[in-house]
């Protein structure tokens, strides 16, 4: 990243960009988490759930959870609504795609055991972050494109442990392992890889909540760059939000990796006073960084 401002989307999402508060977003309750910027490559990939028709994929969707702030979610018993602004309200051009959605998420997660999940380092910083985050299961749209979300407490759930954490600005290991209030029922832990390394022509889908939006699936990445030991880079069509985020083979479903840093989100557009995607082409700009998986020393199971 060059240079890093705060900014919030959604009352939720607090975006890293390389650009002006005068672009135009509008300063509401910053989350504590800085989340770092992505970008999109070529064709935008990204796809609701309900518009994919790979199976595999849909399926580990619901094995992935956004991190939404206590505030943003209002409780009714058992019952949780999202409170949030859509992109178009927190000043993205209206013409950018899924401008009329909601965006309430800080990073992504994904499930690697009954009750633990794993996220991006910078995601988590202490365990105060449990306390004021929520990890919530299908903030999705899987049969429609909706504007309003309602969870019931087994969609619900908050971390009490940090297990593992690293995030080192030496070496760019970014990872964490949290554990849940309790196990998560009706949802299956992703698979993942425990030694070696994807191979160099690798193929990537990113299951996670770019900008803070409803889950995407994004197919198509390619590998970029396999020799650091810490951290591969792809093309992903990923944004700030995505942090977190399972990058998986999109053969085998298999976690090779987590989306923690990448290039720039989004500019002022140059005909309105909002902001639009930053567009690179497929082989441009500097690549989406994915800490290796295996870095992880998990508990054993």
């Amino acid at each position: 990243m060059k240079l890093t401002l705060a900014l919030t989307v959604g009352l939720a999402v607090s975006l890293s960009f390389s650009f002006s508060a005068q672009a135009g977003f509008k300063s509401k309750k910053l989350s504590p988490i800085k989340i770092v910027p992505k970008v999109i490559y070529g064709q935008d990939d990204r796809m609701d759930v309900f518009e994919s028709s790979d199976s595999l994929m849909k399926e580990l969707s619901r094995s992935t959870a956004a991190q939404i702030l206590n505030n943003n979610l209002v409780q009714e018993g058992d019952t949780y609504t999202v409170k949030s602004h859509t992109l178009e309200e927190e000043g993205i051009c209206k013409s950018e795609r899924f401008a009329t959605q909601p965006a309430a998420a800080n990073c992504s997660g994904f499930l690697v055991g009954a009750d633990m999940l794993v996220t991006a380092g910078h995601c988590i910083n202490q365990v105060s972050d449990c306390e004021n985050h929520a990890w919530v299961f299908d903030f999705a749209n899987t049969s429609e494109e909706k504007g309003n979300f309602t969870f019931d407490k087994s969609q619900v759930y908050h971390c009490t442990k940090i297990i593992a954490r690293e995030k080192s600005p030496s070496n760019m290991n970014d990872y964490a392992v949290l554990r849940l209030d309790r196990p998560v029922t009706g949802r299956t832990p992703l698979k993942y890889r425990t030694a070696g390394k994807p191979a160099d022509d690798a193929v990537f889908t990113v299951l996670g909540h770019p900008t803070g939006l409803p889950l995407k699936i994004t197919a198509a990445a390619d590998m970029r760059d396999n020799t650091n030991p810490i951290y591969f880079r792809t093309n992903a069509d990923t944004y700030g939000g995505n942090s977190g985020s399972a990058v998986v083979d999109s053969r085998t479903g298999v976690v090779e990796g987590i989306l923690v840093r990448g290039d720039q989100d989004y500019q002022q557009s140059d005909k309105e006073s909002c902001l639009v995607s930053v567009h690179r082409d497929q082989d441009g700009g500097r690549g989406e960084d994915v800490t290796r998986i295996t870095n992880i020393k998990f508990p054993k199971r």
